[in-house]
Formats: structure tokens, sequence, C-alpha cells
């Protein structure tokens, strides 16, 4: 699977450690940052969401320190539903329910627990059904404005 992933300078740490926990199964592309030197989340919560609703990538992940910040600016782009993978369920229904095409993180979460929410979310698939109404309404919202 192709995945975008990106992060501020909190998440820089977690990040270097899931490219590298994910790169044996799938293809990675880093959105940045780089470095550890402070810079703003918003910046590369966008590049990812970009990524992602391009439709170049199936899925993207995204670090900072809350984990909010980082998902609310991606959710600012069309075409995305990011959420935040508070445990391995959360990310498992966030995306069997709610179609959710990024994840977010703290890198105060555990780091196995991230990796196990991770690993949840790119393995489910959404459901459909009467979840597809509920998803397909929120793309009404997208196309009026």
């Amino acid at each position: 699977m192709k995945i975008a992933i990106g992060s501020d300078h909190r998440g820089f740490n977690y990040k270097s450690k899931l490219i590298k926990y994910l790169s044996k199964n799938h293809t990675i592309k880093d959105f940045g940052t780089f470095s550890e030197e402070s810079c703003d989340y918003p910046d590369f919560a966008f590049k990812v969401a970009k990524a992602v609703a391009s439709r170049k990538f199936k899925r993207g992940i995204l670090i900072c320190g809350s984990g909010n910040g980082i998902c609310m600016a991606a959710n600012k782009v069309n075409g995305i539903r990011a959420a935040i993978g508070y445990s391995a369920k959360a990310a498992e229904f966030s995306v069997r329910h709610n179609d959710a095409n990024i994840i977010c993180f703290s890198e105060d979460f555990p780091l196995t627990d991230v990796k196990k929410a991770v690993k949840k979310f790119l393995s489910v698939v959404f459901e459909g059904g009467r979840h597809l109404r509920r998803v397909e309404k929120m793309k009404e919202i997208e196309e009026e404005d």
C-alpha cells in the first residue's frame, strides 16, 4: 500500500520509527518535517492530506504533539476524513464505519499502542452499507463550499 506520512517537530521521532516499521511491507513517502526544529503542523498536514485526496496515496499518517491540531488541519482538505487513533479499536472503526483515510497520533501515546493502531488502520476496509449514506453526507457538505 502507498502511504503518505508527515509530522511536525513533536512527531518527528515517532514518524521516523513508523517509517522504519512500515517500510517492510508498504511504500512510504515522507512529507516532512525532517528534523526536530520547531515548525508548524498545518504545513505538513496539508501536504499529506493533499497527497491522499489526490488518490496518489491510499492512506496517510500524521503525528504531532497532541494529535488534534494536525488532524483538524488535515480535515480542511476536501476528500479527507482524518481521525485520531486513540486505540487500535478507534482506528479500526474510523475506517470500518467512517472510511477514514488519514490517522493521526500524539507522540505522547505509547509507541506500542500507535503501532497497533496503525496496523489495524491499514488492515481494515470500509463496510459501506448504512455507513456509506453517512459518509456521502460529508461529501455533500464539502461540495457546498
